[in-house]
């Protein structure tokens, strides 16, 4: 099986790599910047739209709030930024907020957080896919019709991406994520240029249309909530940012300092095309709609159930750049693929993360070990089987997913800046220079406001998105706390009962006797190389076994034994309802009852062949035995294995491709070296 699926994955992820080679995977500032924070730059393709969505409840008179709101999530937007940059400074190590929150807060905090972002990796895929599928359905219907299909298809091609490692796949990503920076800037200032200083009329497809609010005349504690309700979903800008802090170790030395000033450079250029966009939203009209072939009406009628919604940004690029012109090409593709490639942050997150919870006995240990291309592939691969089942449960509807989201990060988020308030308050304790003094208070202060500011909000994105969905991620993290839990008490389990103890005990005393069992069914070569193969153990007592299922069989091989003249007992057994497993089973387990203390020693010949379909036709019979044999106390299995012609052929197969050498791959002479022409003293 190994020989059937090696050729498919060396073309799909290419050649393994060494251990030794880890660090030229490293990533500089430029292919940082897209790599692990192409989510929150992408999340302004869609967060202003479902800050409008939020507000048409209203109607057409809460758009005037949207500029308050972008503000607020600006603020906090510099404040997380802020409070991450002392994050990566003090712990490069790459476990994030998990290690900031189990060192200061505790190992339950800890759990909290890595359950909180766990969901939210998975989120960020599902979201981000199914936004681009929304995106690129704008221009070609198939996509449309077949959402759940094609998102699943781009989660499989980014999960192959991936697989071939962080280094080729930021390089891949990094182009179509400056095309859509590029892009929306220059929108921002051709937009800004027509309207102020040509003064020209930019109006969006939705403009002459009108909002009928669900809820007209909101005000007081129901105003208050509905924008609240606004700016939780504005807040979905801010996801991803957590990601430089867990990849720090990704980055080229100086680490801390490369992480830090990519953290700076993300969150300016993600809060300035946020504003952008929100301010040509308003410039040009803009209109959305939770429900917009009920709620948007043009010239006294609903626009129906076929009318489907463009996204803000789609909007404003035509507005300003004019439908079906270049440059809206340009960005409308950039918009759609960088959204399918913002789900790299994840692909990034996700599996770091499962490593360092691997490491701590928290995840299953296959997730903390590399794969062939130095790349956490277990973890990439359970990150994407998870968002493949949220985008089927959910439709692939980015507007029903994005409920779920943002509430775990800010989870990661609140008791990540309260661990490193704790974390200079032990600092300050020991710390005695006056200079560092101060520079630990005011890293104190950006952190303390931080906690303070991202705990109001998950309180807020609680109450106005529990109902919505948000239960649905506090469940998953429900789950995964329970999961891991679960996992280190076995993991711990295991480790006191196989520790080995200091005083003698009944695992270091040496057995009164052996008692070797030779299984057989025909005398042929297999069954021979195992007797002969017995016979060297110098067991006290050594017989061969055989299970009465056929009587005409078991009389011939009697007869052959006796024939052959083999000095080894046969001993049958009865099996009157056709059983091999059972009866040997049994007769194993009366050995150890009438001597305790002695060791049983099963061996059973086993055909080596060499085609993976053959595998079907031997063997299963001993793979059945083993396996109930394994949970039998006191007995040893051993496998006598006898190669078949298959297998041999196999072996010069395998040879011949390993002595194969790819076209070029050789050269076809010695390289001759230059002569050193230069005196010599």
């Amino acid at each position: 099986m190994s020989k059937l699926t090696d050729v498919p994955k060396r073309i799909l992820i290419g050649r393994a790599l060494r251990s030794d080679r880890l660090g030229e995977t490293l990533l500089p500032k430029r292919v940082a910047l897209p790599v692990f924070a192409s989510d929150p730059l992408s999340s302004v393709a869609y967060a202003p739209g479902e800050v409008l969505l939020v507000l048409s409840i209203a109607g057409l008179s809460a758009y005037h709030f949207s500029p308050w709101i972008a503000v607020a999530v600006v603020v906090l937007m510099f404040t997380v930024v802020a409070s991450y940059r002392q994050n990566v400074h003090a712990y490069p190590s790459g476990g994030g907020d998990y290690e900031v929150a189990t060192t200061n807060l505790g190992p339950r905090a800890g759990l909290t957080v890595a359950s909180a972002l766990l969901v939210d990796y998975v989120l960020t895929v599902a979201v981000s896919i199914s936004a681009g599928i929304e995106n690129l359905g704008s221009a070609i219907p198939f996509v449309v019709e077949n959402k759940v299909a094609c998102a699943v298809g781009v989660i499989v091609l980014l999960t192959l991406m991936n697989l071939r490692g962080v280094r080729e796949s930021g390089t891949l990503f990094a182009i179509p994520t400056y095309v859509f920076v590029a892009g929306v800037f220059l929108m921002i200032a051709w937009g800004a240029f027509r309207g102020v200083v040509l003064g020209d009329d930019m109006r969006a497809p939705t403009a002459d249309f009108e909002i009928k609010p669900e809820h007209p005349g909101l005000a007081g504690f129901a105003l208050v909530f509905l924008l609240l309700r606004a700016f939780s979903s504005g807040c979905a800008a801010l996801t991803g940012v957590e990601a430089i802090s867990n990849g720090v170790p990704g980055f080229r030395k100086p680490k801390s300092r490369n992480a830090a000033t990519t953290l700076a450079m993300m969150g300016l250029l993600a809060v300035t095309m946020f504003c952008g966009i929100i301010a040509l939203a308003a410039a040009t009209d803009v209109r959305m709609a939770e429900n917009p072939g009920r709620d948007l009406v043009h010239n006294g009628v609903p626009l129906g159930p076929g009318y489907v919604q463009d996204p803000v940004i789609s909007q404003v690029a035509e507005a300003v750049f004019g439908h079906g012109s270049f440059l809206f090409v340009i960005l409308a593709a950039a918009t759609a693929l960088v959204l399918f490639l913002a789900a790299n942050t994840a692909y990034n997150g996700f599996p770091l993360l499962g490593s360092i919870l691997a490491q701590d006995r928290y995840l299953p240990r296959q997730l903390h070990t590399r794969g062939d291309r130095l790349a956490f592939s277990n973890g990439i691969v359970l990150l994407a089987g998870a968002a493949v089942l949220l985008v089927w449960i959910y439709g692939a509807d980015s507007t029903r997913l994005i409920q779920l989201y943002i509430v775990g990060v800010f989870v990661s988020f609140t008791l990540s800046q309260t661990g490193m308030v704790r974390h200079w308050n032990r600092l300050l304790g020991a710390e005695k220079d006056p200079a560092a003094r101060r520079r630990m208070v005011r890293a104190r202060a950006i952190n303390a406001f931080g906690a303070f500011f991202t705990g109001l909000v998950l309180v807020v994105v609680l109450l106005t998105k529990f109902t919505h969905g948000a239960w649905v991620a506090l469940l998953g993290m429900c789950i995964f706390y329970a999961t891991m839990t679960a996992i280190r008490r076995h993991y711990d389990r295991v480790a006191e009962e196989i520790a080995a103890p200091d005083a003698p005990s009944e695992d270091t005393v040496r057995p009164s006797r052996v008692h070797s069992v030779v299984l057989v069914s025909k005398v042929h070569r297999p069954a021979l190389r195992a007797l002969a193969y017995a016979k060297l153990m110098r067991s006290d007592t050594l017989e061969a076994l055989s299970v009465n299922v056929d009587a005409e069989e078991t009389r011939a091989l009697r007869e052959e034994w006796e024939r052959r003249g083999i000095d080894v007992p046969l001993k049958v057994l009865d099996s009157p309802y056709r059983e091999v497993t059972r009866p040997v089973i049994e007769y194993v387990k009366s050995l150890r009852a009438q001597s305790p203390r002695d060791v049983v020693s099963v061996i059973i010949p086993e055909y080596v062949v060499g085609h993976w379909y053959e595998h079907f036709l031997h063997n299963q019979s001993a793979l059945r035995l083993k396996g109930r044999l394994l949970f039998t106390p006191g007995v040893m299995v051993t496998s006598v294995p006898y190669q078949m012609e298959s297998s041999e052929a196999a072996k010069l197969r395998a040879r011949r491709r390993q002595n194969w050498s790819a076209p070029g791959s050789v050269r076809r002479g010695p390289a001759e070296r230059a002569k050193d022409t230069s005196p010599r003293t």
